[in-house]
């Protein structure tokens, strides 16, 4: 038997294997049993409904794709009617919120914890994709922390800050959330990037610019998670470019307790419950009889 179960800043999971926020929703159930998952993260909530940004936002790239979606919701009220079809599984929801201000987040929190339902929340502050709030919060050390500690006061949930890749030094922003209270940090968000229409010469999304996942990105997020897991003492949820077990144990090798599965849900709408019966035949096969044990324990040639 292989141990699988992992515990992410208090939140026990089946397995390390989880979904990245925007990429999933209860919609995949159709395709696996939801319960063969760790935890689940919806799409993304705001205080407030929102369109996102105009169409065309989503394009593919050269091993990924773009995406300026804007983060289209129904916002919290309407999303928290959805919870109980979410509870019907034996998983734990984590809820990602974002947020305009402070006080944005810090409502997000309190109601989403009112509901007895969720396990956790997630904190966007990086997203690429919005005029206001999102990546422009997570590239400062100092609004990062502003943000996290009126979530932590609006709530007794496990707070997880996800961290945007597109700053100079990202251990310098999982260093402040840790600072302000956070209990882990999730990395990383997409990274800035747009695409040119060679032929109608002509930006292939409205919004110019988007957010770049998939294969093409996993190196960067690697990396990310590496150095985040030598400058915090809080766990990590690992996410960039995963489509198989062997990149989840990559990335728990990289210092990461969870890992999610983002753009492959695209291709594969049923790839993260694959990837979690992937991830014990893999273990059995390499003698890793307990998952935790290979956390951080990358080695340099």
């Amino acid at each position: 038997m292989v141990k699988l179960e992992v515990n992410f800043a208090g939140i026990e999971m089946k397995n390390p294997i989880t979904v990245a926020s925007g990429t999933f929703g209860i919609e995949n159930a159709q395709f696996f049993e939801l319960d063969r998952l760790g935890a689940i993260v919806p799409k993304g909530i705001t205080l407030n409904p929102k369109d996102g940004n105009p169409t065309p936002r989503i394009c593919e790239t050269a091993s990924g794709m773009l995406n300026a979606i804007g983060l289209q919701n129904p916002g919290v009220d309407a999303f928290i009617t959805m919870l109980p079809e979410y509870a019907k599984f034996k998983t734990p929801i984590i809820v990602n919120i974002s947020g305009e201000s402070a006080e944005d987040y810090a409502e997000l929190a309190k109601k989403l914890t009112a509901t007895g339902l969720v396990a956790g929340l997630e904190v966007n502050v990086s997203c690429p994709n919005l005029a206001k709030g999102g990546s422009q919060f997570g590239a400062d050390p100092e609004e990062t922390k502003k943000i996290v500690r009126a979530v932590k006061t609006a709530t007794n949930l496990p707070v997880i800050t996800k961290l945007t890749p597109n700053v100079t030094n990202v251990a310098e922003i999982a260093l402040a959330a840790e600072e302000a209270g956070s209990d882990a940090i999730s990395l990383i968000n997409t990274l800035l990037g747009t695409a040119i229409n060679a032929k109608t010469r002509k930006f292939e999304i409205a919004n110019v610019t988007g957010g770049l996942s998939g294969p093409a990105i996993k190196p960067v997020a690697l990396r990310m998670v590496w150095q985040c897991h030598n400058a915090v003492k809080i766990p990590i949820m690992g996410m960039g470019g995963v489509t198989s077990a062997e990149d989840v144990i990559e990335f728990m090798l990289a210092g990461a307790t969870c890992v999610a599965v983002g753009t492959y849900n695209f291709v594969e709408p049923d790839a993260a419950g694959k990837i979690a019966a992937d991830l014990e035949e893999f273990c059995k096969n390499n003698n890793i009889s307990d998952i935790n044990d290979i956390i951080g324990k990358v080695e340099k040639l």
